[in-house]
């Protein structure tokens, strides 16, 4: 088949996660900012709906992150496309495998260590841990092509262990294995990439929207969905920034 690719020189992104949330809100400021955007979703039609409110610059594409062949899919048509990726935000993530609706105290109840669901473990770290590693890994050969190639993975503040285990933390109750500690995972691949990805030029790191009213929390959150977009759009638009970096609204933080 002839490639279709199509010259460009406004850089190209792909949004994981990107039809609703913070996803939307990066995907509008990349857009608003000269980028041509695929906003990945699950369901096309969500996808669809969501570009279609951004403009003719958001384009939607099919995309499940635990569904390898979406992700070859997705990739097989941006390389068709536009030949390249300049900015992968890995931003799709869930926060428990249980009844929808429920409120954050017991979503945090039932991921305890002592009593936590296995099989809700490997669901939430499917999406959060495997689906990253899954996708970035499908995106290098179209990454590579980009002269400013920057990866940014949406991390939580709750994923730092090092805040964590500081005994004045306010968050300690609400550290448990399925969503906090994917996070915690979630920054050791980040890191993992940083550090692999360096010797090519490739920039890869971690940001916290902070505690953001989402359908990932019910919306119960307490910045509004642009406050807690702020950094994790700094971070994607900041192409001579560092790499390995790790921060959320107020700053770098710890690992």
């Amino acid at each position: 088949m002839e490639s279709q690719t199509t010259s460009t020189e406004q850089p190209v992104a792909l949004v994981t996660g990107a039809n609703q949330g913070v996803g939307n809100e990066i995907a509008k400021a990349l857009v608003a900012n000269g980028y041509i955007v695929y906003l990945g979703s699950r369901k096309l039609k969500n996808g669809e709906k969501a570009a279609a409110q951004i403009g003719e610059n958001a384009k939607a594409i099919q995309l499940d992150v635990t569904d390898q062949q979406t992700i070859n899919a997705a990739v097989e048509r941006i390389e068709k496309e536009y030949g390249r990726l300049d900015l992968l935000v890995n931003n799709a993530g869930i926060a428990h495998a249980g009844e929808p609706g429920r409120t954050v105290e017991e979503v945090m109840a039932s991921g305890r260590a002592v009593n936590v669901s296995l099989d809700e473990v490997r669901t939430v770290w499917e999406t959060n841990v495997f689906g990253v590693i899954a996708v970035t890994q499908a995106a290098l050969p179209l990454l590579r092509k980009s002269s400013a190639a920057r990866i940014v993975n949406v991390s939580s503040g709750l994923g730092s262990l090092t805040w964590i285990s500081d005994p004045a933390c306010w968050a300690r109750e609400n550290f448990g294995i399925v969503y906090a500690a994917s996070k915690t995972a979630l920054n050791a691949v980040t890191l993992a990439f940083a550090l692999e990805l360096e010797k090519e030029g490739i920039k890869v790191n971690a940001s916290s929207p902070g505690y953001t009213a989402t359908a990932l929390n019910n919306f119960q959150g307490t910045d509004s969905l642009e406050v807690g977009s702020r950094e994790p759009i700094r971070v994607a638009l900041e192409t001579d920034g560092p790499t390995g970096s790790f921060t959320g609204p107020e700053g770098p933080l710890p690992w």
